[in-house]
């Protein structure tokens, strides 16, 4: 549609570079500059001043070259001159206080020229005096009355707020074939700038005969219609789309502590000289922490995110707090995992198979939630990695090894230093107290209290389900088929060795043992292979070679061994040879007879012509025979004259008896107190405490 007159006569020069006519330039400076270099304040009615803030000169659109007035004859007016009741005051509602505030003022002149007519004086003279106190022109006051002609006095407020947009009320018409051109290559994930898409667009209308608008009322035209979250999802994507949703809220206030618990991996950013490594590396955590109060309850670290850190973890929890009713993990290998969460539904990873081994948590009783993959906000910890971890990569104690979060932050003393693990272990300790410690949370359940706190106020009250011994087994990595010694049974694995004395029996077997690969030292648990449990293996630790301590105390254990060993070989044989031997003659069992025949032809043996004539005959000697009867004699007297042997079993249930009545309060004889006191010290009575100890816990 075609006008006359544009909507707007007079025209700032930023106006006119803002509006980008043709043939016009699209800065402020120029536009000043064309004015200057043509003369437009010589002519006579073209030029004024501005009116309000800032001043300058506005410049009349006949003063535009014939292409620039022809676009502003084509303008289509954004608003009808009449608008509806409910259109205007949705349109007051959406303006800004100080719009708001003008408008006010407007109403506010208005009924001050009313209240003058009824006091007797004509309009004009009204809008004279009104115009005077409040420093308008009268053309102004007759403007804002024109606008509420006809308008309820109730809906005046609507209609006299300044119009969107600098009350200007025109716009460029676009065509819609070009805005397509425009969004089919600025609505892309590459992201394409608008510039580029303009300029695309422009190449294409121009071949077509496509109006060509200037680049910020498209800008303009795509912001005022296309919404914000559509050009998000457009040019972003669903996973940033979601962000723009507001997030849920979600109360921990009817949670209580150890009720559950969150896990999760972090990569620290400092290098780390890891043992038995030349090159540095860094390190990554697996923490858990209680979601009700934000604690942290356990950490392992290990080069690479891994199930087995991950079972360590969570055991070193359950042996010291307790089993939690419910876990939220995410999806990663490390805790998806057959051995952690066998036979859970919705693990998004494996197929569950009706065979599958039930994994340590269902096997605990402890529901497994499974976080929203890369989601980040659905996991608690993530904001606590924040707090803490920037906290551990930045310690002074650092300072040379951090790594920076990314490799356009590297810090300007990047690679100069690293870390030895034990030292990095020493501050992270501390840094993970510090952060429990710390007062001043402001969670919904903390007001103002520390983790500590929140944790052990709950802890102190709430049930908790504790782990039996066997329970927390669980949590130790499993070795299959570990063959013992074949000669006293002892298990060699990762450079350490470990025996009992027990061990004798799985001498040269194939064992199942669990173990602590980041505590070695704390010895192994010995299972068959088909899950029995046998006992505990201690770790035999190496003496230094020429280390006169280490000898003594291995030779002292090995003494101890032999002692202990003797005295069961004695409680085993209770008899003798010798009193075997007497007993089997006392038997007089005769041989038996083996049924051969007598001989009944008998033939002499061919002599041989250098065998010896005759032979030696055995002289009888009743002295010596005599000699001999005596000393059997006396060796039998001797014999029965000797003691009845003690009964070790009597004597070590005495001792147990008579421990009894002294811690029942009874009193002992001088004789029985003596009798306890040599007994307790033998060696035959702490063989028998060991060995009634060791049978007791294979029970």
């Amino acid at each position: 549609m075609t006008h006359t007159s544009p909507g707007q006569h007079w025209w700032s020069a930023a106006e006119l570079a803002e509006a980008g006519l043709p043939d016009m330039p699209t800065t402020k400076r120029k536009v000043n500059e064309k004015a200057k270099r043509e003369g437009w304040d010589a002519i006579s009615g073209k030029v004024r001043r501005r009116q309000g803030r800032g001043g300058g000169m506005e410049y009349h659109w006949t003063l535009l070259p014939m292409r620039a007035r022809a676009a502003l004859l084509q303008a289509v007016p954004v608003e009808e001159e009449t608008r509806g009741r409910d259109e205007a005051w949705a349109t007051f509602d959406g303006l800004k206080d100080s719009a708001k505030d003008k408008a006010r003022d407007r109403l506010a002149a208005l009924v001050e020229i009313e209240g003058l007519e009824g006091g007797g004086f004509t309009r004009s003279a009204a809008v004279e005096m009104v115009a005077a106190s409040r420093s308008v022109s009268a053309k102004t006051l007759w403007n804002w009355f024109s606008l509420v002609d006809g308008v309820a006095p109730e809906d005046r407020l609507a209609y006299l707020a300044p119009r969107p947009g600098g009350g200007k009320g025109q716009r460029i018409e676009v065509d819609a074939r070009f805005l397509d051109l425009v969004k089919g290559a600025y609505f892309q994930q590459s992201p394409t700038p608008m510039t580029a898409a303009y300029d695309w667009a422009v190449e294409a209308s121009e071949a077509e005969g496509i109006p060509v608008p200037p680049i910020h009322q498209v800008r303009r035209i795509i912001d005022a219609t296309v919404p914000k979250h559509v050009q998000v999802y457009l040019r972003k994507g669903p996973h940033a789309l979601a962000r723009y949703y507001p997030h849920q809220t979600r109360d921990k206030t009817y949670l209580r502590a150890l009720e559950a618990v969150q896990a999760d991996y972090h990569k620290f950013d400092v290098f780390i000289q890891l043992p038995g490594r030349e090159k540095p590396g860094r390190i990554q955590m697996i923490a858990i922490s209680d979601i009700y109060s934000g604690k942290f309850l356990s950490y392992r670290l290990s080069e690479t995110a891994n199930s087995h850190t991950v079972q360590l973890a969570f055991g070193d929890m359950v042996r010291r707090f307790g089993i939690p009713d419910h876990v939220l993990l995410d999806n990663g290998h490390e805790f998806v995992n057959k051995v952690m969460t066998g036979q859970v539904e919705y693990r998004h990873r494996f197929k569950i198979k009706d065979d599958d081994v039930l994994g340590l948590f269902p096997l605990l009783g402890t529901e497994v939630h499974f976080a929203k993959p890369g989601w980040g906000q659905a996991k608690p910890i993530e904001r606590a990695f924040k707090d803490l971890c920037d906290r551990v990569a930045m310690h002074p104690a650092f300072v040379g090894a951090y790594t920076g979060r990314n490799t356009s932050s590297k810090p300007e003393n990047y690679g100069s230093r690293s870390i030895p693990l034990d030292e990095f272990k020493v501050v992270l300790d501390r840094e993970i107290a510090a952060h429990n410690a710390r007062r001043g949370r402001r969670s919904e359940v903390a007001n103002q209290r520390s983790f500590d706190e929140v944790f052990n106020a709950s802890y102190a009250h709430g049930p908790v389900k504790k782990a039996t011994e066997e329970q927390q087994r669980l949590w130790l990595l499993r070795g299959e088929g570990v063959r013992a010694n074949r000669e006293n049974g002892e298990i060699k694995i990762y450079g350490s060795r470990y025996w009992a004395e027990w061990m004798y029996q799985v001498a040269g077997q194939q064992v199942t043992v669990r173990f602590d690969p980041d505590d070695l030292a704390a010895g192994l648990l010995v299972y068959t292979m088909d899950g029995k449990f046998l006992g505990e293996a201690p770790v035999i630790r190496k003496g230094k070679f020429f280390g006169v301590a280490d000898a003594k105390e291995h030779n002292r254990a090995k003494k101890a061994f032999e002692r202990t060993t003797k005295e069961a070989a004695r409680l085993e044989r209770k008899l003798d040879a010798a009193e075997i031997a007497a007993r089997l003659r006392a038997a007089g069992k005769a041989m038996p007879d083996d049924g051969l025949p007598e001989a009944t032809v008998v033939r002499m043996p061919k002599v041989h012509p250098h065998a010896p004539k005759g032979g030696r005959r055995r002289v009888a000697d009743p002295a010596a025979d005599a000699a001999l009867s005596a000393s059997v004699a006396k060796f039998e007297a001797r014999r029965k004259d000797k003691p009845e042997p003690r009964d070790p079993e009597a004597d070590y249930a005495r001792a147990k008896e008579l421990q009894g009545m002294i811690a029942a309060g009874q009193a002992l004889t001088g004789e029985q107190t003596e009798w306890l006191g040599q007994y307790v010290q033998s060696s035959e009575y702490r063989a028998r405490e060991r060995m009634y100890r060791s049978l007791k816990g294979k029970e």
